[in-house]
């Protein structure tokens, strides 16, 4: 199973030449760059760990790079996502989120069947990463 959450999920691994790429496109468009890493990457969890401060006056993409390469040290077998986050009034949103890190095995989710009154069903995801504690979810 392999994740597709954000820009350019369907591709293959991003280098770090093709994150600083995207990175400098957001940095040009002047949204403040992040990087966040988590271990339970459900769809609607939108809450990631944040990964140092927003890079709202950084002119160059290679801090960025940096950044995700130090985040990688620490949470190598993590979920790690770059987001550029453009603060324009009417915006005020994040306008790019793509994948720079995954665990070498993605377990993926599966699909709760909950039957209710009458002919109610209600279906919710779950992840199969979450039946191990946080912090050891991946090996």
């Amino acid at each position: 199973m392999r994740l597709t959450q954000g820009q350019f999920s369907y591709l293959p691994d991003l280098t770090d030449e093709d994150i600083r790429v995207q990175a400098q496109y957001a940095i040009d468009k002047g949204w403040a760059v992040s990087v966040e890493f988590t271990d339970d990457p459900h769809p609607r969890n939108t809450y990631w760990e944040m990964w140092g401060h927003p890079m709202f006056d950084n002119p160059d993409a290679a801090a960025v790079v940096y950044e995700v390469n130090e985040c990688r040290k620490l949470h190598d077998g993590k979920y790690i996502r770059v987001i550029a986050f453009d603060a324009s009034p009417g915006w005020e949103s994040i306008r790019m989120s793509f994948i720079v890190n995954r665990p070498q095995s993605e377990p993926g989710f599966r699909v709760v069947r909950q039957e209710g009154e009458g002919r109610v069903v209600r279906y919710t995801i779950e992840s199969y990463a979450v039946r191990e504690p946080e912090g050891q979810r991946y090996a």
